[in-house]
């Protein structure tokens, strides 16, 4: 019989935590990589239609599958922990029919009402991209469970390499596809209808590849070493509220933020044919938008998803052990991360929105699209900082706290989006959308300070990321504009980001933002050889550490 070690179980977490962060690397890649190409193809215009269709999908897709895959493996997860392999086939299957009648239900709702769904955002012209997007709700409903599945019993390469899969089919397929109506002479509109069915042919490879390991591998995954068997069918009622409960939360938070995006899908081109300006003209300052300023603000938040999807089980096994100590400090070393991450990288954006976007764009849309990005960057902080929080109020029990603060920030949104809109134009968009990251951030903080103490949350954690980010921000502007003149803008543009990179490494490191034994730390989990200390930077001191504990239990 065999017991898996903490320090074996932190490692498999990491290994993990590895795994999904260079894959969505990857597809935040394979993603910048289909929109330079579509963008200088089809142009601004056509990716409107195309991110009208895109925006649609989202929030069906949120609203069908986005809960029930972190359900379904917190459920096997636990069934395999009590040596019920039986009862984790039965809730996986249970899931699969679920899934299946919410993926189809919104795929046909998506399929057959694409004519009164294009029109209720204003955007027409997107109605064949939004009809040919439409079984990509099925097919990764049918992907979220098996995804669920094998999260459950610890392994997230399947769930890697099909998103890797889906990536590069939207990718080549995609940009296929739009190559192939262009030069069939087709319009705009069917030209991004063509790059909308590369969504599809993605989605349903990594479906299929999925479902293929799933039969080869057979129950192979949920059996358990350690444990005897102790099969015991679970209740079909009980079963069912389990996963529903699970689920709902996390459905709510993120359809909520889905429906933020949606507000934005809705009221720009709204208000800017209110304005006068014509459908065209909107569709292609809506896609200049959506396609180069917004990729760039999700992008720092990549670092921190996987992070927050490993911060749960391990928080949730902290107060269950009655931990507390540990559990703040874990709390506070993921804030550390998140403003370590979040801080420099939104500033770079501000300080270099029209040379990064130039690098990757057209010279014109990246012109157009710039002072947006600047307006937008601060949100990529604050979307950092949500993803943290999120997941340790999840993990603290205060489930339905996020979903409030985020409820409150769309509302804030759609306020905010159309009084803005309409005196700024298309800039009232991030502005509203910072107004509505603030909001709910704030709120998330206000919620964890309550639950955790202080001493979770440290002003000091924030200041020196800030002041080093300053200073990196200033190095990279200087050093772009005195080398754009005579290097050009693109070799420039990757010179300052490397002399901020390394501006901001060193200050952190002088400042004590990032300490000695974090890095060996670091190096230590690389090669696999791990410190027997604990991770302290020098404002980390045990006694100070006791005592900020102290104050925070008090």
């Amino acid at each position: 019989m065999r017991h898996d070690t903490p320090d074996v179980k932190r490692r498999s977490m990491a290994a993990g935590v590895a795994v999904l962060t260079v894959s969505n690397l990857l597809v935040k890649a394979a993603g910048l990589f289909f929109k330079i190409p579509m963008n200088r193809t089809v142009g601004d215009a056509g990716m409107g239609y195309y991110n009208a269709a895109a925006s649609i999908y989202a929030l069906f897709y949120m609203l069908s599958a986005a809960g029930l895959p972190l359900a379904l493996s917190v459920m096997i997860a636990e069934a395999r922990s009590a040596g019920n392999v039986l009862g984790a086939k039965q809730i996986e299957r249970r899931a699969a029919i679920l899934f299946l009648l919410f993926g189809g239900a919104f795929s046909a709702l998506m399929f057959f009402g694409a004519g009164p769904l294009s029109a209720l955002i204003r955007s027409e012209n997107a109605e064949a991209a939004v009809r040919a997007a439409a079984p990509t709700v099925l097919f990764i409903s049918v992907s979220g469970a098996v995804r669920g599945m094998f999260q459950g019993c610890g392994c997230m390469t399947p769930t890697a390499i099909s998103q890797l899969l889906e990536a590069t089919g939207k990718l080549f397929f995609g940009v296929g596809g739009a190559l192939w109506a262009i030069r069939r002479g087709c319009s705009t509109p069917e030209v991004a209808a063509a790059a909308a069915a590369g969504l599809t042919i993605g989605s349903l490879i990594g479906m299929l590849y999925l479902l293929a390991v799933r039969f080869c591998r057979g129950d192979r995954d949920l059996l358990r070493e350690d444990l005897r068997l102790q099969n015991a069918p679970l209740p079909l009622g009980p079963c069912l509220r389990r996963l529903v409960s699970i689920a709902l939360p996390v459905t709510l938070s993120a359809a909520v933020m889905s429906l933020s995006s949606m507000i934005d899908t809705v009221s720009i081109q709204r208000i800017l044919r209110a304005s006068g300006m014509g459908a065209e003209d909107a569709a292609a300052l809506f896609g200049n938008y959506t396609s180069l300023a917004v990729p760039m603000f999700n992008l720092p938040p990549v670092f921190l998803y996987p992070v927050a999807a490993a911060l749960t089980p391990s928080l949730a096994a902290d107060l269950a052990g009655g931990d507390r100590e540990t559990a703040r400090m874990r709390i506070r070393q993921s804030l550390r991360y998140a403003a370590a991450v979040g801080i420099p990288a939104s500033i770079g954006l501000a300080v270099l929105a029209e040379p990064i976007l130039s690098l990757l764009y057209r010279a014109e849309s990246a012109k157009v699209a710039a002072p947006l990005l600047v307006l937008l960057a601060p949100s990529s902080f604050l979307l950092c900082i949500l993803a943290v929080t999120n997941a340790c109020l999840q993990a603290t029990g205060d489930q339905r706290k996020p979903v409030f603060s985020m409820a409150l920030g769309a509302c804030v949104k759609a306020v905010g989006g159309v009084f803005l809109l309409g005196r700024f134009g298309i800039a009232g968009a991030p502005l509203s959308t910072f107004c509505c990251y603030l909001t709910v951030t704030a709120l998330n903080l206000a919620f964890l300070l309550r639950r955790a103490g202080k001493a979770a949350v440290r002003g000091r954690d924030f200041a020196i990321p800030l002041g080093c980010g300053a200073l990196c921000g200033c190095a990279a502007r200087l050093v772009w504009r005195t080398a754009a003149s005579a290097a050009g803008s693109d070799a420039a543009c990757l010179l300052a980001i490397g002399c901020a990179v390394l501006v901001y490494a060193l200050s952190m490191l002088l400042t004590g933002g990032v300490g000695r034994d974090e890095i060996a730390a670091l190096a230590g989990r690389l090669t696999g050889k791990q410190r027997k200390s604990p991770e302290r930077n020098r404002y980390d001191r045990p006694g100070n550490e006791r005592k900020a504990a102290h104050r925070g239990a008090a």
